[in-house]
């Protein structure tokens, strides 16, 4: 087969039209999945070795020439043709060229079932690296954690303030968030890590094919149960997808608290000048257009998801050319987290939180109603009654006015309820809240301590 044949050529007449050639090809796109095309080509022909399909001879031949075409792939030297379509057909031709040998590699496959294995192998790798990047930026957290386990600073929900919190706590927060990303990979991959090879275009060969010895050899778990699923499954990839789409989601909300915290109106972190930009109209500006960017990929990577679950929706069992479109999406995906991720790490190891600013205003809102009202609950009151005192307290405080409840006397206290004795100081401000916090993984001070040391002996 010359360089410019197609593997399907004898079948129809006439010349390839230019510009079909161009619309087919995935070359352009498919070429970096080449290690894992050799990968899986070794492995073939190994077991054609042993079901006396290849010579050892022959085997040699085409092992050593494939090793000679990944060299010249990774040192640029290799010379890829659109016309040869994608990274299966290039690989063939130039071995071809290396050794007739090369012709009888193909026995008892199909590209339908190289490319799936492929991907598969692919996918993998880039689980294991994701990953890695996702532990580098828990371990980020956690130490910007570490210089906080003291500091408060306000909870929100509904963006409105809630109950005081330890900064660490807050930090540590994002860190469970990656860890469920982590496991999420971690079943994608196992529910990948299954061998389509040997499932042929769609119904497996005549050919004494030993899908066992194929799976084995490239460290998958088992063979797949059924050829007509296996080159039409295409679910790892929206699952992949789905991984890398929560990865974003979770990214965009770190992202987007810490854009409004450092604005002015907040103040509570300063993000290194190394991650912002600024202006070029008004000078004084120092914009975190990095975790804007961040924010704004979400969308690159949602806009994948949605394309491959569109792209497998209505697909007729079993494999649709529409599927070569999957690696665009995966690639895509795959990439744009992956530079989020480090991204992100960069920032969170160059931030810091400005507790002195953050300490001014912490008593503001009334962040200690809460542990008023269990206070009250100490004192045998009903909670549901304890709430309605309280949140009268509250009402009373903002008509007075005055900012917080600890600057009421005892005798304002016990006007609303007479159980309120002068032990209640004790209790009221943020500071004494955090340190009261008993309830294991809540907002206080040893809490976080405890969280700290279990991600530090987690990301060794």
């Amino acid at each position: 087969m010359s360089a410019n044949q197609k593997s399907w050529q004898h079948r129809l007449s006439g010349k390839t039209n230019n510009l079909a050639i161009d619309f087919v090809e995935s070359l352009s796109y498919d070429r970096r999945l080449y290690k894992y095309d050799i990968q899986g080509s070794i492995a073939h022909a190994n077991m054609l070795v042993q079901q006396k399909l290849l010579s050892a001879g022959e085997f040699d031949e085409i092992k050593s020439a494939l090793a000679q075409i990944e060299k010249e792939i990774e040192s640029g030297a290799f010379v890829f043709d659109k016309t040869q379509e994608d990274i299966h057909m290039a690989v063939e031709a130039a071995l071809i060229a290396k050794t007739a040998a090369g012709k009888k590699l193909h026995t008892g496959r199909s590209r339908n079932d190289q490319v799936a294995t492929d991907l598969r192998l692919w996918m993998r790798d880039e689980i294991a690296a994701l990953t890695t990047k996702l532990k580098k930026l828990q371990r980020a957290l956690v130490d910007l954690a570490s210089g906080y386990t003291e500091a408060g600073m306000p909870s929100y929900t509904h963006l409105q303030r809630a109950q005081p919190v330890t900064v660490a706590s807050y930090v540590l927060a994002w860190v469970e968030q990656f860890h469920r990303d982590i496991i999420r990979f971690s079943n994608c991959c196992t529910l990948l890590n299954i061998s389509p090879l040997g499932c042929g275009a769609v119904a497996g060969s005549t050919l004494p094919l030993d899908r066992q010895m194929t799976a084995k050899l490239l460290g998958f778990d088992s063979p797949s149960r059924n050829s007509i699923d296996s080159t039409a499954d295409r679910d790892f990839c929206a699952e992949f997808i789905f991984c890398c789409s929560m990865v974003s989601t979770h990214l965009s909300r770190l992202a987007e608290d810490w854009i409004i915290y450092s604005t002015n109106e907040f103040d509570f972190i300063h993000i290194d000048d190394a991650f912002c930009t600024s202006s070029s109209m008004m000078p004084q500006k120092r914009n975190p257009d990095m975790l804007e960017l961040i924010r704004g990929k979400t969308g690159s990577v949602y806009g994948s998801l949605i394309a491959m679950l569109t792209i497998i929706k209505g697909l007729p069992l079993s494999y649709n050319r529409d599927l070569q479109e999957d690696k665009i999406h995966v690639f895509n995906a795959a990439d744009t987290v992956s530079a989020c991720v480090d991204m992100a790490a960069a920032i969170a190891a160059n931030t810091r939180f400005n507790v002195e600013h953050i300490e001014k205003g912490l008593d503001k809102g009334f962040l200690d109603a809460t542990v008023l009202a269990e206070y009250l609950v100490r004192k045998n009151v009903p909670f549901r009654q304890a709430h309605g005192i309280v949140g009268q307290l509250v009402a009373y405080c903002e008509n007075k006015p005055v900012s917080s409840l600890g600057q009421l006397s005892i005798e304002e206290f016990q006007k609303f309820c007479p159980a309120i004795t002068q032990n209640v100081y004790a209790e009221l401000g943020a500071k004494n809240v955090i340190k009261r916090y008993s309830t294991e993984g809540a907002g206080g001070s040893g809490q976080a301590k405890s969280q700290i040391a279990f991600w530090r002996e987690q990301l060794k």
